[in-house]
């Protein structure tokens, strides 16, 4: 624990919540001085060189969901913290640019579920990015406006889809996971030694510039043998990653946009939370600013070129008229998609009548209908929300 930390809370009651408060604390504003910065590669006697797997994924299948090769990618742990790996924005330029608009104009598309669905009607929340992109799209005028709806995202569910009451999944409260979703987390989780990584749940988080993600741990999951993905775009976060406690003090870390982070091992039911967006950090040419990466901002890397039928590439250029919504929905927000395997080989939930919900392409996600259920139980409870605030 470095010394600006350690000035503000030791071990004891809660030492997580008090780094919480901390950091998210706008009067004074805290020091952020002890927050490790992996963009900048300073291995210590706390960040450390993990090694992964490159030829686990070819350089076309990386190119085909926005990667650079494996080989390039940069990738860090942390002392302490055994199956926590930290991927330093693996992504070809140009790429966020489609993730971003996935998580913005497609993934909160019906039938997914999304946070506007617990009190307005279907009808409504029908077409998110329709009814928001055009108000988007359009210069601000200086006058205080209603938010658009895709400004009123806080969450949005895939595949299983996370019951925020009784913090389980069921079997009977699934749709289709994305395919282009499942295909990039797969990959992701090969190279770090996690081969067969079946992505059968994800949640999307909305922030915006004085959003923050309460204290919790992750463990609804049937099988915690599988690693959890968390990948960030947009502006940055200070990431608090803490112990089996809450007595434990957390260790601060920046996340940028397109940086990548596994937890896995005895680190995947750890404690963490999010206390404050920062902007994005500027002049970084390993995290280029996502407004110089919309269409035609620089060389193609490799996106869309020399790709034939048989590669059948997933990834796409955005088109300028998205790109506007995004770019300007993103200059105050970030986006946060975390991926979690539910079901481990063999296992299955409690219900059995279930049925497919429609005959869409899928992966991952082989159960479900939309009527509710019981579902995996949690086997401990944090006091504090896992939705963004």
């Amino acid at each position: 624990m470095a010394k600006m930390a350690a000035s503000v809370v030791e071990h004891g009651e809660d030492a997580f919540r008090k780094l919480f408060k901390f950091y998210k604390r706008r009067n004074p504003p805290p020091d952020f001085s002890d927050v490790i910065d992996f963009s900048k590669c300073l291995l210590s006697d706390k960040v450390v060189s993990t090694k992964l797997d490159p030829a686990a994924v070819s350089d076309v299948e990386a190119r085909m969901v926005g990667l650079r090769p494996a080989s390039d990618w940069r990738a860090f742990g942390l002392q302490g913290y055994p199956g926590f790996i930290f991927i330093s924005n693996p992504f070809l330029q140009d790429s966020q640019s489609f993730w971003v608009r996935q998580c913005m104009k497609t993934y909160p598309q019906k039938p997914n579920v999304c946070n506007l669905d617990l009190h307005m009607s279907p009808t409504e929340t029908e077409d998110i990015w329709g009814k928001s992109a055009d108000i988007l799209r359009s210069p601000p005028s200086g006058k205080r406006e209603p938010k658009t709806l895709l400004e009123k995202l806080r969450w949005v569910t895939l595949g299983y889809h996370y019951n925020w009451d009784t913090k389980t999944y069921s079997a009977n409260h699934c749709t289709p996971f994305p395919v282009d979703l499942h295909s990039l987390s797969r990959h992701i989780a090969a190279v770090c030694g996690f081969h067969g990584f079946n992505a059968e749940a994800g949640i999307l988080n909305y922030y915006r510039s004085d959003s923050s993600l309460g204290i919790h741990v992750d463990e609804s999951e049937l099988d915690h043998t599988r690693p959890l993905l968390s990948f960030s775009f947009g502006q940055s976060a200070i990431f608090l990653l803490g112990g089996t406690r809450r007595e434990d003090p957390p260790t601060a870390m920046y996340m940028h946009s397109g940086d990548v982070m596994v937890m896995s091992g005895s680190s995947r039911l750890l404690y963490h939370a999010v206390p404050r967006i920062v902007p994005a950090p500027k002049d970084d040419p390993s995290h280029p600013a996502l407004e110089t990466q919309g269409p035609g901002s620089g060389p193609d890397q490799g996106l869309t070129q020399n790709s034939t039928q048989e590669e059948s590439a997933l990834v796409e250029r955005v088109s300028e008229e998205d790109w506007a919504v995004c770019s300007r929905y993103m200059q105050s927000s970030r986006v946060n998609m975390t991926v979690r395997q539910v079901l481990g080989p063999g296992q299955s939930f409690p219900e059995t009548p279930h049925k497919r919900i429609d005959g869409s392409q899928t992966e991952g996600c082989h159960h479900g209908s939309l009527n509710g259920g019981s579902g995996a139980q949690k086997r401990r409870r944090s006091d504090s929300s896992d939705t963004v605030v």
